[in-house]
């Protein structure tokens, strides 16, 4: 056998490659299924988050509780003792500690998802796989801090003798809408980081003006009628406000429908665009991290 046969015969034999890589566009480079193919690294990824989070500390996952329960107490005393703000009938802790638990969830997506792509750099620079499993891989480990930290309230509710109506079963409604708001935001700010780190120190501090402008430590009753108007421009003053309804019922909260489906709305579209501007930016992740 000749060399020009023996090539010949190796390139007829040589199998079919099991995936090719080739740049999308438009709406077309949102490729759900190519993420659920990766189901196990996005899992192998959230479950890494979740170890190392709490490894080497002494008090482990009980800083997941400590955290809402210590900030629900500075925001008892700060707004209900000091500026002597009325929650209604139910008490400032309390009012506080369910507020916090849907602006940690919100927080805590947001700024992991933000850096997740800095943080994997050696990994995206070596490999492939969607870059699309990295900021996802962010969720489980925030719904997983949620989860403990709303296990407390089976202990808080009946010690202040509140019990949540049939507005629970939309809890998870609301609690879905703040983690693809989240999300959403998280993508863009991740895909920016890439080629501009200035936005991993800026958010913090963006993050921190959210937080005061949210319904998270006072009612949105205290918000001046006039102001109200540009206040639920803020999709999570009404995510936040129906969610704190949800488990607290009219006294703790009012879920107001047009701000609510506003807010909805808002999320939506927040994650689809997050979803395409990253993507659309991915290209050049390899090359600039």
């Amino acid at each position: 056998m000749t060399v020009k046969t023996a090539v010949t015969a190796s390139l007829g034999n040589r199998r079919p490659p099991l995936l090719k890589i080739r740049p999308r566009v438009g709406v077309a480079a949102i490729n759900i299924r190519e993420v659920w193919q990766f189901r196990d690294l996005l899992i192998s990824l959230a479950g890494r988050d979740v170890r190392l989070r709490y490894k080497q500390t002494m008090l482990g996952a009980a800083w997941v509780v400590l955290q809402p329960l210590l900030g629900a107490g500075i925001f008892a005393f700060v707004f209900g003792a000091v500026a002597n703000l009325s929650a209604g009938n139910v008490p400032y802790f309390i009012f506080s500690y369910v507020g916090l638990l849907g602006w940690n969830v919100f927080n805590t997506t947001l700024s992991k998802s933000s850096v997740c792509l800095v943080g994997n750099s050696q990994l995206i620079s070596k490999i492939y796989f969607p870059r699309l499993v990295l900021p996802l891989s962010t969720v489980p480990s925030a719904l997983i801090d949620f989860a403990v930290a709303a296990a407390m309230l089976i202990i808080l509710l009946p010690l202040y003798h509140l019990h949540p109506g049939i507005e629970i079963l939309l809890m998870p409604v609301f609690l879905t809408l703040i983690v693809l708001l989240s999300i959403g935001i998280g993508l863009v700010t991740a895909a920016l980081t890439v080629s501009y780190r200035d936005v991993q120190y800026i958010l913090p501090v963006l993050t921190q003006f959210l937080l005061y402008a949210s319904p998270v430590a006072y009612p949105v009753s205290r918000v001046p009628l006039r102001f109200q108007r540009i206040y639920f421009l803020n999709p999570l003053s009404g995510l936040f406000e129906a969610f704190r309804w949800s488990i607290l019922g009219t006294d703790g909260g009012q879920m107001r429908l047009g701000a609510t489906l506003y807010a909805s709305a808002v999320c939506v579209i927040v994650f689809v665009f997050g979803v395409w501007a990253f993507k659309a930016m991915e290209r050049r992740f390899a090359d600039i991290i």
